[in-house]
């Protein structure tokens, strides 16, 4: 298993980007057309390069979908590159390598190969082929296109939310999960034991910014944040509900103090094995993805635990049953040889429900489109459904496409984590510089 997070804040700046593709000229241009016929194809032939991001295990369960298409095309070929991550993705469509579909773990691509057309624009497939996108949710929608153009399909979606010790809770006398961030605060504060020395021995909930998943991303939707304006332009500094999160996630840090946190997380079990620090007990409440549910049957199969919706800020209760969603997201390079097969395979991928439903039990990532969601042979543990349920509702939040990638989250994560080791001071100040850092990077990457 693997977590789309992990990697979101890892990949190159826009301008580098954008300079790897080749295309830095191109950077206003919309996206390359796709070549589609008139008609579809009635009888596929040839090979398809398929490049993908997964690994091991989770490489063979991409490659059981690929046998399933090959079977179904039996006079087609399609040709696998696993454990290619987004920079190897990038750097062989600039070269012309042959890359017919490619799969990206994350959705801050979007933009630049939208923009930059380094993924083709879907459209007159789609309108052929009359793909409904009504199957997909505003929110899985709103992060596979940029500015109108759809150069991407969703493939799985991450989900993140609160996940719960029932065992721990229960004898703390509580019954059920916290609702708002004061409840959690105050339920953590009696979940929280120290050592004799003063150190944390076990905490009921890890505040700390950068700390396995906890990501200024994924706190957002507590509060209704933003990221940018409609220009594009950065949201950040004039939207309070930054600052109200950042306030009081502050202040817890501060209570608890920082340096018995850092020092506690130091000693953190790494996230994704045996060791994560929800699974050992080390800590009661957690933030986490759908995917976590597999990571605890494989290696915490005893652990009594449940999962919720994160708890939203207390004056945005009305927020409450949403939360984070992101996902992997797949499209046709521009230098694809065969852009009729390549389409065929993307769509066989990202809207038979077969497919997904089959991908969706073996990488235990939330399907995309309703039917799989509705699908009688989708596994749905009780704990799984909660994040089924919160990718449905209305309040589910993304982080939207951009020319920077992830340039203005990572922008903001490096302020947010800078804030942790001391009290607030002229937190105004320092949003409002954020701001003015991302529309600088925007400005260098636009042009004039």
């Amino acid at each position: 298993m693997r977590s789309v997070r992990r990697h979101r804040l890892a990949l190159p700046a826009a301008s580098v980007l954008v300079a790897a593709l080749g295309l830095a000229g191109c950077s206003t241009s919309s996206g390359g057309s796709g070549t589609a016929a008139s008609a579809a194809p009635t009888h596929l032939s040839g090979t398809v390069s398929l490049w993908h991001f997964f690994t091991d295990r989770e490489a063979d369960v991409v490659q059981q979908a690929v046998d399933s298409f090959e079977k179904a095309n039996p006079d087609v070929t399609v040709d696998v590159h696993s454990g290619q991550d987004d920079e190897k993705l990038q750097k062989a469509i600039s070269a012309g390598d042959n890359v017919d579909v490619g799969i990206s773990y994350s959705t801050d691509i979007v933009g630049n190969f939208c923009s930059t057309g380094a993924f083709l624009d879907l459209t007159p497939y789609l309108t052929r082929d009359k793909v409904d996108l009504s199957q997909f949710s505003d929110t899985v929608r709103s992060y596979t296109e940029f500015k109108g153009t759809r150069c991407t399909m969703p493939l799985l979606q991450d989900v993140y939310g609160l996940y719960y010790n029932k065992a721990l809770l229960s004898a703390a006398g509580y019954s059920a999960p916290p609702k708002t961030l004061s409840e959690l605060e105050a339920m953590a504060d009696k979940l929280t034991t120290f050592n004799a020395d003063g150190s944390i021995a076990t905490l009921g909930f890890n505040p700390l910014q950068g700390w396995y998943e906890n990501a200024s991303s994924h706190y957002g939707p507590a509060a209704g944040a933003t990221w940018l304006k409609d220009d594009g332009t950065s949201a950040i500094g004039t939207d309070p509900a930054w600052a109200e999160l950042i306030e009081w996630q502050n202040a817890y840090v501060q209570k608890i103090g920082y340096d018995k946190l850092k020092a506690f997380s130091a000693a953190s079990g790494q996230e994704f094995s045996a060791d994560n620090d929800f699974q050992t007990g080390r800590v009661a409440m957690n933030l986490d993805g759908e995917y976590r549910t597999a990571f605890i049957a494989d290696q915490a199969p005893t652990l009594d635990y449940g999962t919720a919706p994160f708890p939203t800020a207390d004056d945005h209760t009305d927020l409450y049953g949403g939360g984070y969603v992101t996902g992997n997201i797949a499209g046709i390079a521009k230098g694809s040889k065969n852009p009729e097969l390549a389409w065929a395979l993307l769509k066989y991928l990202t809207t038979d429900t077969d497919a997904l439903v089959a991908l969706s039990n073996g990488l235990k990532n939330a399907p995309t489109t309703t039917a799989a969601l509705q699908s009688p042979n989708l596994q749905v543990s009780a704990q799984f459904k909660t994040f089924l349920d919160i990718a449905a509702s209305p309040h589910a939040a993304t982080t939207p496409a951009s020319p920077l990638g992830s340039g203005y989250q990572t922008a903001f994560q490096d302020f947010w984590t800078g804030t942790q080791s001391a009290p607030l001071t002229d937190l105004a100040s320092g949003l409002a510089g954020v701001d003015k850092d991302i529309d600088n990077q925007l400005s260098l990457v636009a042009g004039p």
